[in-house]
């Protein structure tokens, strides 16, 4: 069973609610999603999940149910709304999965040492390699229009979009809000890397070969510089490489995460 969760947290003297669906018990475990994305593109990530853990699968503010910030948020400020929910509502350090934009988040999180260990899927926070209109087109809710048309998900193909659709309204940056298309340039012009030494969590990094909004050798270069890392490397996957290979993807969160459903039980 699950239930749509409202936060409300301070920010820019007004109130900004962050909604979230949650289930299951045990362990906490946070689902964040990619730009121009919602919580529904983490969905079947989430319906697996929730047999053995306590997981939020959040809209991210400007996504999604949740309204957009006051201001031009950077990740920073993403960022700290996600740790006083951490504090407020989870007893053990939390498990992150994450793809693209929500493991930019991860990344901050990670190095104020708050998560437990992380999943992180086609990870953006490194130096832009591209123009910021290439990442518009690539970050867009038509990009994950596209992977729902994949074997194992054309079952849920339609509910999904059309649900998705409902909530977000068009994620094109060029149709965005003057606030969102702000905390896009903001975002992408970040460069995590001189962070990702701090970055102590156990982390698995699951990218696809062919991805082109954020490069394998982005992947390399976390594997690299955080101290437990290992990349998983998967050919012909693209940025949306968890959803390409759900079966396995899911498969090795089970295996990465045992001792945590064990004490969770």
């Amino acid at each position: 069973m699950s239930t749509v969760g409202k936060y409300i947290y301070a920010a820019e003297g007004r109130e900004q609610p962050l909604y979230y669906l949650e289930g299951g018990s045990g362990w906490p475990v946070l689902l964040l999603h990619g730009w121009g994305c919602s919580s529904e593109t983490m969905q079947p990530v989430f319906q697996h999940l929730a047999a053995d853990f306590h997981v939020y699968n959040f809209d991210l503010p400007g996504f999604g149910l949740s309204p957009e910030p006051p201001a031009a948020w950077d990740t920073a400020a993403y960022a700290a709304l996600l740790a006083e929910f951490i504090r407020q509502n989870c007893e053990r350090p939390p498990v992150l999965v994450a793809h693209s934009f929500g493991g930019r988040l991860s990344l901050r999180l990670a190095a104020q040492g708050l998560p437990h260990k992380m999943v992180l899927t086609g990870c953006a926070g490194l130096k832009a390699h591209r123009g910021l209109d290439y990442y518009a087109k690539v970050y867009s809710y038509k990009a994950a229009k596209k992977l729902l048309s994949l074997p194992g998900l054309r079952g849920q193909r339609e509910e999904l979009l059309n649900k998705a659709r409902a909530q977000s309204g068009s994620s094109d940056y060029r149709q965005a809000s003057e606030v969102m298309r702000a905390v896009f340039v903001k975002t992408v012009n970040e460069d995590q890397t001189p962070s990702l030494p701090q970055v102590q969590a156990p982390t698995i990094l699951f990218w696809g070969e062919q991805d082109t909004a954020t490069p394998l050798a982005d992947g390399r270069l976390m594997e690299t510089k955080m101290r437990d890392a290992a990349l998983i490397v998967k050919p012909g996957g693209t940025h949306f490489a968890f959803l390409e290979f759900l079966p396995e993807f899911l498969a090795i969160i089970d295996s990465f995460l045992k001792p945590e459903k064990a004490a969770g039980c």
